[in-house]
Formats: C-alpha cells, structure tokens, sequence
C-alpha cells in the first residue's frame, strides 16, 4: 500500500499567463508528465481514490491517471496552496490507504517536513519536488514509515 504524493506538472508560467491562477493549465510538457505518471503509479496498483487541489494544473495532472484506472478526481480544498496544516492533516487521515494526491510544491515540502519530523521518515541526503513528480509514502501500523522519490516522467508524444 502507497499513498502517492503528486507536485503538479509543468503548467503556463505565472508571468505568461493573464487569467486566474487557479485557472492556469499545464504546459505541453506538464501534460506529457502527466501521462508519465501513469507509469510511475503503475507500481502500486491498486488505486482507490485520486484527490486533487481544485486548481486546474493540479487536476489535469491526474486526469490521465484517474482515466486509466476508473477513478473520479475528488477535488480536496486541502490540498490548495497556503493550506500546508490542512494539507499534513489530509495526509495523516489517509495513512495506509492506496490513493494519489496532487498538490503545489509548498504542500509537498510541508508534507515531507512533518512526516521526516514526526515519523522519523527518512527522505534521504537532498530531497526532491520537481514537477510532476511523485513521492510514494508507505506505513505501518498508523504511522508513515519510508519514502520513495521518482521523478517526472514525460510520456512520448504522439
């Protein structure tokens, strides 16, 4: 069992983009990573659930993902930018289920302080969030117990 923490793909610059950021999609490439994490979650099947911030980039990043496998994208208030407490929170409530959450790279930091703070999770010498990857966060009996970083894979275009 595997809870997958997503960073969203690449989505429109900032300073590219006019409208809402919560409006923003992804880029091309932040879609080819998207389909990429088709493959990355492959190796820990089964899914049960896909939650997603409610931001655009987040949900296309796990649109594909939630296709592939029957899945609904549940849109999280959570797990929005600024909400880091309710974010670990989310986390916390879901340990031990095999589920995909997507959320914005200051989500994941704060998620991977509190697991290596409060449940000695090891997360290496330099841990990583790029977009569009994934932290796959085992436990054991209540508590996260390892993580494993992947980075982005960026599907082939077509």
């Amino acid at each position: 069992m595997a809870l997958l923490l997503v960073r969203h793909a690449h989505a429109w610059p900032r300073k590219e983009w006019t409208g809402e950021d919560r409006l923003r999609p992804l880029s091309a490439n932040g879609r080819r990573e998207a389909e990429g994490l088709i493959y990355i979650a492959g190796r820990f099947k089964p899914l049960s659930r896909v939650l997603s911030s409610p931001y655009r980039r987040c949900i296309e990043t796990v649109e594909p993902l939630a296709a592939r496998y029957g899945l609904a994208v549940e849109p999280a208030d959570d797990l929005v930018e600024g909400e880091s407490q309710k974010a670990v929170q989310l986390v916390r409530s879901l340990v031990g289920q095999d589920a995909v959450l997507c959320t914005h790279g200051d989500i994941v930091a704060e998620i991977l302080v509190s697991l290596a703070d409060e449940d000695r999770v090891d997360l290496g010498p330099s841990p990583r969030q790029a977009k569009g990857s994934v932290w796959a966060l085992q436990a054991k009996n209540g508590l996260f117990k390892s993580a494993e970083y992947f980075p982005p894979a960026v599907a082939e275009a077509v």
